[in-house]
């Protein structure tokens, strides 16, 4: 399935929606959320929605009851709540008019596709599946979206007033051409000293198994990614890299890697991620231009130039809210948008860094997309 094919889809759905289309929203009326996932991320998005007078949470979804319990504990305007031990119930609940997808990684494709069948609009986290065959899925299924329903994934720095910003200089020449590109996401988490897992726990842990989280390549380096092919304005061609386990205890993820991607016309992006570091940590993306130099960062980016003073302009919330508020003006405001098609580009990115990695060889753009 190629690029331009899913975009012409998407373009073609777009296309016919009228002008005199009317969402529907009353003033004095919610949009009502369902959220499926009610764990730790889940949560933590829900509470975001449930601080927005123009949302109602409806339903929760969840195969542990405690998670919903603990939901309704700590949101109290999801205490009313319907809850649902299956989403696909959920999702033919009269009334619901979107759904946050905030389950395993590995169930993205499955629940976006059933949502998309459902006619809601989707907020689903990233990244977008955990595998080349599962991405195709979701890819697949975004271009049956009904045109009218806004579609939107946890990319968040796409939608920080900082990061949009820092994209307009770069856009306007404002630090030259850009040279190179890097992304950093060196964490701690990963302890050589981690108590073995309880069956319980080992169940309701996904995060350390490459099947349901995609390695942490794809879970958590997605988003250093997804920022490089934004300001890049395309996919890479090729990747080369490594990567490895050195204290993890359980699953089989890595805990440190290194890819080089190759963008064409002699432009490259590195990504350097583990999760070792020990009271430490650097998350951001570097774009060193001819003329300048911009840091780009959840809490700020930097501009330098040569002859001035470094400029930094502090970001004003956590990007999360920007991202959710944007999610729901769009809704409210009758503006839909189909973003699955750049949340696929940046998952196959990771996965490309990922395969590059584990075959030890230069993997083209072309051969990831046949890989599965």
């Amino acid at each position: 399935m190629k690029r331009r094919e899913i975009l012409a889809g998407i373009g073609a759905n777009l296309l016919i929606v009228k002008p005199n289309v009317a969402f529907g929203y009353a003033a004095n009326s919610a949009v009502a959320l369902g959220v499926i996932g009610t764990g730790n991320r889940g949560r933590y998005d829900a509470n975001f929605f449930s601080k927005d007078s123009r949302v109602k949470i409806a339903a929760l979804c969840d195969i542990y009851p405690d998670q919903i319990d603990k939901t309704k504990t700590d949101i109290p305007a999801a205490n009313n709540a319907k809850t649902f031990r299956a989403y696909q119930e959920l999702l033919t609940e009269p009334g619901i008019d979107a759904v946050q997808i905030t389950a395993p990684v590995y169930l993205h494709p499955e629940m976006f596709e059933a949502a998309v069948k459902a006619h809601k609009h989707i907020y689903c986290e990233k990244p977008a599946g955990a595998s080349v065959a599962g991405v195709k899925r979701l890819m697949a299924a975004a271009t049956q979206a009904d045109p009218t329903k806004h579609i939107q994934f946890g990319f968040q720095q796409r939608y920080s007033p900082e990061y949009l910003a820092a994209e307009q200089i770069i856009k306007s020449g404002g630090i030259g051409e850009i040279s190179l590109m890097r992304s950093h996401w060196m964490v701690g988490g990963v302890s050589p000293k981690a108590p073995a897992l309880t069956p319980d726990r080992e169940a309701r842990t996904w995060y350390p198994w490459r099947a349901k989280s995609g390695d942490m390549i794809v879970e958590q380096d997605c988003h250093g990614v997804d920022v490089l092919n934004w300001y890049a304005g395309r996919h890479p061609s090729s990747a080369v890299g490594d990567g490895g386990r050195k204290v993890r205890v359980y699953g089989d993820t890595m805990d440190h890697l290194n890819v080089t991607y190759d963008y064409g016309k002699g432009l490259h992006g590195f990504l350097h991620a583990c999760q070792l570091a020990q009271a430490w940590s650097l998350v951001d993306e570097q774009f060193f231009g001819t003329e300048g130099t911009i840091e780009t960062h959840r809490k700020y980016y930097r501009l330098s130039k040569p002859g001035a003073q470094m400029t930094q302009v502090d970001s004003k919330r956590e990007i999360t809210i920007d991202a959710i508020e944007r999610f729901v003006n769009h809704i409210v405001e009758n503006k839909p948008e189909n973003n699955a098609m750049t949340a696929a580009e940046s998952t196959l990115t990771a996965l490309l860094g990922r395969l590059a990695i584990d075959t030890g060889r230069r993997i083209t753009w072309d051969e990831l997309l046949q890989s599965e």
